[in-house]
Order: C-alpha cells, then structure tokens, then sequence
C-alpha cells in the first residue's frame, strides 16, 4: 500500500519508498537581489542508494519537520505489532 507525503514545492512522494534520511541541515537563504530570506532547512532522502534516488528537500522548519513526521509518523505505527489484550 502507497503512503504519499507531499513536499514542500508541491510533488509527492510514497514514504514507504524512502530508504534513508539524511541529517537536517540549516542555511541562510538569499534571493536573487542578494537579500536575506531567513534561515531554510534542508533534508537528503532516498528511494535507493543511487545517486539518481536521492532527493534534497527544502523548505521552512515547520515543512521540513511536518514531512518527517509524516514519514517516520507512519512506518512507526505500521511497524508497531498490535497487541491483545485480555
């Protein structure tokens, strides 16, 4: 079953693909007039260990961590084994 998570410029991507996720990296962002946009996050993932599988993600701090809640949020709660109890 494909679970897609939307990225901050607007694609989508099936997290259960997602084989690894780098470290967030942060970085002062400038426009092309050299003007300072503030601070921006970024996040390497990969579908496979290929450089053509690899994806930088961009974004703010609250899209960045609002897709890695919604990747590692759902193989977490998949993962966990139901338990019964009675």
């Amino acid at each position: 079953m494909q679970r897609w998570v939307k990225i901050p410029d607007g694609r989508f991507l099936d997290a259960n693909r997602i084989a690894y996720v780098g470290k967030v990296e942060t970085f002062n962002r400038i426009d092309e007039d050299g003007t300072e946009m503030g601070l921006a996050y970024a996040v390497n993932l990969g579908t496979d260990f290929p450089r053509e599988s690899q994806i930088n993600v961009v974004g703010t701090k609250e899209e960045i961590f609002s897709l890695l809640r919604g990747i590692l949020g759902g193989t977490a709660a998949s993962a966990a084994a139901p338990t019964d109890q009675a």
